[in-house]
């Protein structure tokens, strides 16, 4: 199995343990003399086994994550370097918005503002950011269509 297939079924087990956790919350109680929609006691079961299946997915995505290679450093640590590209794209685009000084002046009483940072520099860093994610990104996908699952 490839590693994005891995990830795919991941992504459907874990949608599937929140659905299972809302029906358990949806029939864990019931007007006395009636009985719940469904079982709670099956829906246990089918929690906990799809949680261990979970387990041994993660455990096998992590560890194929920490062996294999994207553009020269480890898949974990890709991934940590996306994680950071999008914070940093999200923090200069946010900054960049923060510090653009829209207000109308009406009177000259008026309190007046001004940016604190450059905002052109501010959306060229969100911009290069954002270039920067979108490639390792795309490498990222890619590998994860190539590299298979480790045991």
């Amino acid at each position: 199995m490839k590693l994005a297939e891995a990830l795919a079924i991941r992504a459907d087990h874990q949608k599937r343990l929140e659905q299972i956790k809302s029906r358990l919350i949806r029939n864990a109680k019931v007007q006395e003399g009636e009985n719940p929609a469904e079982d709670p006691e099956a829906l246990i079961v089918e929690f906990e086994h799809l949680a261990s299946e979970l387990v041994q997915l993660i455990c096998r995505i992590n560890l194929s994550n920490s062996i294999a290679t994207v553009v020269g450093r480890t898949m974990t640590q890709a991934l940590a370097e996306r994680d950071i590209l999008k914070k940093r794209q999200s923090m200069y685009r946010d900054l960049a918005q923060a510090a653009t000084v829209t207000q109308s002046i009406s009177t000259k009483s008026e309190v007046r503002f001004k940016g604190t940072v450059t905002v052109s520099a501010m959306q060229k860093m969100a911009d290069t950011a954002s270039r920067e994610l979108r490639e390792l990104d795309a490498r990222i996908q890619e590998a994860n269509w190539l590299i298979e699952l480790s045991e």
